[in-house]
């Protein structure tokens, strides 16, 4: 749990607290923990909260790294010294601060209820605030990946295939491009096939 606190004084006396109480979403742990599951290792969070608010949540969550208080260009700087140093970069937010860094990032990901600009800037806006959603975009990106691959292998084998048989005279023309075609509508008609269970 998120609680930040302000203090107000006159004359060095204090006359008000504060307390502004930002929970952490119920299903935030457990989605960590399955993103790192799927491969992703290296979590920071980056936010304009107080070191004491960030170093709590962190720890709670167990994420990886932190950084508070961080203005929005400098949410955009770290997202490039992390792409420097890691390669390939994922950025989710929600907020106009968000912004600079998503627009950075090698892929970008904004919530359900973002700021406006945040979702113009993200390349994927997703239809819910369940951070769940997350864990479903993982497994449906690489599944994706993975049928662009094999479709691409196996068109390539067929094709490789028939050019050497064509050339060689095995195969005649008319076949060859009558297996070419079959192929062509085979692989069509398996990509169609659902990439998730439910």
């Amino acid at each position: 749990m998120n609680i930040q606190q302000y203090f107000f004084a006159m004359d060095g006396k204090l006359e008000g607290i504060i307390c502004i109480e930002d929970p952490i979403r119920k299903e935030a742990k457990d989605v960590i923990i399955k993103l790192k599951e799927l491969g992703i290792e290296n979590m920071i969070m980056l936010t304009g909260d107080s070191e004491n608010a960030a170093y709590h949540v962190s720890k709670e969550l167990k994420i990886t790294e932190y950084r508070s208080q961080v203005l929005p260009e400098d949410k955009a700087n770290i997202v490039q010294d992390l792409q420097d140093k890691f390669g390939k970069v994922i950025m989710v937010g929600d907020g106009i601060n968000d912004s600079p860094a998503l627009s950075v990032s090698d892929v970008s990901v904004a919530m359900k209820d973002s700021s406006d600009i945040a979702r113009e800037v993200a390349a994927i806006s997703l239809l819910s605030d369940d951070l769940n959603q997350l864990l479903t975009l993982r497994i449906l990106s690489e599944r994706m990946l993975n049928k662009i691959n094999n479709n691409y292998n196996g068109i390539l084998a067929i094709n490789t295939s028939l050019i050497v048989l064509g050339i060689t005279g095995i195969m005649s023309p008319s076949n060859s491009s009558l297996i070419h075609n079959l192929s062509t509508v085979a692989f069509g008609a398996l990509s169609t096939r659902k990439c998730l269970d439910k």
